[in-house]
C-alpha cells in the first residue's frame, strides 16, 4: 500500500468516527465517548501525514508511533461504547475492523523501519 493510499484510508476512518460520533446519545457518558473519539479519530490521520514529512529516522518512528497510539485510543474508545450499550456493537463493527487493519499496517511498518535502519 502506498503512502497516500493510507493516507486515504485514514481520513475515510476519521471521517466516519467523526460521523458516529455525532449519532451517540446526549448523556454524560456518551458526551464523554464523543469528545474523546472525535479527538483521537482523527488524530491518527494527521500524526500520519506528519510522518510522511520526517526530518530524521527517530523523528519518523516516533510519528509512527504516535500514530499507533491515536488508533489504539480510538480502540478504547469504540470498546467503552459498546460497554456503555451493546446495541452499538453492529455500527461499530466495520470501524472496528479497519482500524484494527490500520494498526497492524502501521505496527508492520514500525516493525520493518526499524529492521531496515539497524
Amino acid at each position: 500500500m502506498c503512502e497516500k493510499e493510507l493516507q486515504d484510508r485514514l481520513k475515510r476512518l476519521a471521517v466516519s468516527i467523526v460521523k458516529f460520533g455525532e449519532v451517540l446519545p446526549e448523556t454524560p457518558g456518551f458526551r464523554t465517548v464523543r469528545n474523546q473519539i472525535v479527538l483521537s479519530g482523527p488524530s491518527s490521520g494527521s500524526s500520519y501525514r506528519a510522518a510522511c514529512r520526517p526530518k530524521l529516522y527517530a523523528d519518523f518512528i516516533s510519528k509512527l508511533g504516535k500514530v499507533e497510539e491515536e488508533l489504539d485510543e480510538t480502540l478504547f474508545w469504540l470498546e467503552f461504547t459498546v460497554a456503555l450499550a451493546d446495541d452499538f456493537r453492529a455500527k461499530i463493527a466495520l470501524l472496528w475492523k479497519e482500524r484494527n487493519e490500520l494498526l497492524a499496517i502501521i505496527v508492520a511498518s514500525i516493525v520493518s523501519t526499524k529492521k531496515r535502519n539497524k
